[in-house]
C-alpha cells in the first residue's frame, strides 16, 4: 500500500487557536479525567477532529510537521488546562516522528487510521529475535502514556538470538531495536494507580513470541541518516523535543498555579490577618521572585530550542553542543517550574488543599513531571561531564 498524497495544514493554520477553542472541553473534562485515570472519549474525539495528535507526524501520512517551537508552545497551552491532557498529546505526538525513519509502506500502514495514535514505553526484560522477515519479540512495557486511546504500541528491545545470547554493534554495544504492533497484540495491564497526572493512563502491556515484520522496526538510536522523509523537523531529535514537550508542560502548570494564586491573593484575607494577601510584602516579594523564575525558565528552553531549529533549517543537522543545551534547559526549567508551583501552593494556605480547587491537582501533576525521566537531576551531572571534556552517556541526548 502506498502513502497518501502529501498533505499539509492548511496556510494560516493556528494550533494554538485550536487549543483555544477545546478549552472548555478540557476544563469540563478534568474531572472525569482524574475519576477514570484517562482521556475521556468525547475528549479524545475531539483532539482528533483538531488533529493534536498528528502535529509532528510526516506530511505525507497526513501530519502537520509543526516547527517544534510552535508545538512546544502549543503543549504549555494546553498544560495551563489539564496536565494530563498535555501529557499524553506530547508523548504521542514525539512517538509519530518515527514515521520518518520507517519505510513508506511501514508508516502509512499505522497512520492511514485518521484516529491512529502510537504509544510506547520502557522495557526491563525485552528481547527481539532475528528470524526470516523480521523478529520475535517477547517483553513487558510499562509507562505507555496515551496507550488506552492507541490503535499501535511499541518498545526498545535487546536483539538476541534463541538462546538468549545479546548482540551487539561494531563499538561494543548491546543492539537495540525499536519494534511497533498493533494494541490489540499485546495483553494490557492497569498499573497506573499514581499520584499525579492519573489521567495519561500510562499503563504497561506484555507481548510474547510476537512476530514483527522488519520494517516495522527501527534502531533505537536517532541517526539522521536513517531518515526516509527529509525534513528539518526530524534533524531535532525525538529526546530533544520529549525534554522540550514537558519543560513548557511544567511550565504551563506552573503558571496556571502562579495565576491562580494571584488571583486569590487579590480577594483573600487570611483568618487573623487585617488585609488581603496582596498587601502583604513578604507576598508581594514571592510573586515578583516567582514570576522571574518562570519566565526566565521559559526563555531558556525556547531560546535553546530556537537555536536548534535554525541549526536544522539551515543545515539539517543539530549539534551534540546544542542537544546538551537542550537537556540543561529543559531540566532546569522543570525544577524551577516545580519551585513556582510550590511558592504559589504555600503561599495560598489551605485553599489550596481542596480537590475542588485550582491548585491541589496541579500540584500533584507538576510533583509527578519532577519524578519523570525529563525532570532528573542527573541530567545535570551529564551536561556538566560533558562540559568539563569527561566521556559522559549520550542516551538521553
Amino acid at each position: 500500500m502506498t502513502p497518501p498524497p502529501d498533505s499539509t495544514a492548511p496556510a494560516g493554520t493556528d494550533y494554538l487557536d485550536r487549543v483555544r477553542r477545546l478549552a472548555p472541553s478540557i476544563a469540563a473534562a478534568a474531572d472525569a479525567i482524574e475519576r477514570e485515570r484517562r482521556l475521556p472519549a468525547a475528549l479524545v474525539a475531539a483532539l482528533h477532529e483538531a488533529d493534536l495528535f498528528r502535529m509532528l507526524l510526516p506530511r505525507p501520512y497526513g501530519g502537520a510537521e509543526l516547527d517544534p517551537p510552535r508545538f512546544v508552545r502549543v503543549i504549555e497551552e494546553i498544560a495551563k488546562l489539564d496536565g494530563s491532557t498535555a501529557w499524553v498529546l506530547c508523548q504521542t505526538a514525539v512517538t509519530a516522528m518515527i514515521a520518518a525513519r520507517l519505510e513508506p509502506e511501514a508508516a502509512w500502514q499505522i497512520w492511514r487510521d485518521p484516529h491512529a495514535v502510537l504509544a510506547w514505553g520502557p522495557s526491563t526484560n525485552s528481547r527481539a529475535v532475528p528470524v526470516e522477515g523480521g523478529y520475535r519479540v517477547s517483553g513487558t512495557f510499562a509507562f505507555a502514556s496515551g496507550c488506552r486511546h492507541a490503535t499501535w504500541l511499541g518498545g526498545d528491545c535487546t536483539v538476541t538470538d534463541a538462546d538468549g545470547t545479546v548482540r551487539h554493534t561494531p563499538d561494543g554495544k548491546p543492539e537495540m531495536r525499536r519494534v511497533l504492533f498493533p494494541v490489540g497484540r499485546a495483553e494490557m495491564h492497569d498499573i497506573w494507580q499514581v499520584v499525579g497526572l492519573r489521567g495519561t493512563g500510562s499503563d504497561g502491556y506484555t507481548v510474547a513470541d510476537l512476530f514483527v515484520p522488519a520494517n516495522l522496526t527501527v534502531a533505537r538510536i536517532d541517526d539522521p541518516a536513517a531518515l526516509r522523509h527529509m525534513a528539518p523537523l526530524y534533524a531535532v531529535s525525538a529526546y530533544s523535543m520529549f525534554a522540550c514537550g514537558f519543560a513548557m508542560l511544567a511550565i504551563g502548570l506552573a503558571r496556571s498555579l502562579l495565576d491562580s494564586f494571584i488571583a486569590l491573593a487579590l480577594e483573600k484575607t487570611p483568618r487573623g490577618y487585617k488585609h488581603r494577601l496582596r498587601d502583604d510584602a513578604v507576598v508581594q516579594s514571592e510573586v515578583g521572585y516567582a514570576e522571574a523564575q518562570l519566565s526566565a525558565a521559559r526563555q531558556y528552553v525556547m531560546g535553546a530550542l530556537g537555536a536548534a531549529w535554525e541549526d536544522a533549517c539551515a543545515k539539517g543537522a543539530v549539534s551534540l553542543e546544542q542537544r546538551m543545551a537542550i537537556r540543561l534547559a529543559a531540566t532546569y526549567a522543570i525544577r524551577q517550574a516545580k519551585e513556582v508551583a510550590d511558592t504559589a501552593y504555600e503561599a495560598a494556605g489551605t485553599s489550596a488543599v481542596f480537590t475542588a480547587g485550582a491548585f491541589e491537582r496541579r500540584f500533584r501533576d507538576i510533583h509527578t513531571v519532577t519524578q519523570q525521566l525529563q525532570g532528573r537531576k542527573s541530567h545535570f551531572q551529564t551536561v556538566g561531564r560533558y562540559l568539563l571534556g569527561i566521556e559522559t552517556d549520550l542516551g538521553w541526548v
